[in-house]
């Protein structure tokens, strides 16, 4: 899938991505659990949690690997961003 430079990264909920480098585990995929100018990432290896910026997740990320709920996106012409609930949560 190719995107054009200043067109954001559409990411979902459920998201498992794969980025250029590997983690320190070993593992290349993350799990999208968080969605805002942040995004929280889950290693599908080891579990481990972290936060990237948007733009930095955007520089790193090469592929989908498996597409979450487009019902989860956030919508850029929202003047107030509505709440995602965490994936992990439940809520």
């Amino acid at each position: 899938m190719k995107r054009l430079q200043n067109e954001p990264l559409q990411l979902y909920l459920g998201d498992v991505i794969r980025l250029k480098k590997p983690h320190a585990c070993g593992g290349f995929d993350w799990a999208v659990t968080r969605l805002g100018v942040d995004i929280g990432l889950r290693c599908t290896t080891c579990s481990r949690r972290i936060m990237l910026p948007r733009l930095e997740t955007e520089r790193r990320f090469k592929q989908f690997v498996e597409r979450g709920d487009p019902s989860t996106a956030l919508d850029p012409t929202a003047s107030t961003p509505s709440h995602a609930p965490d994936v992990e949560s439940g809520a």
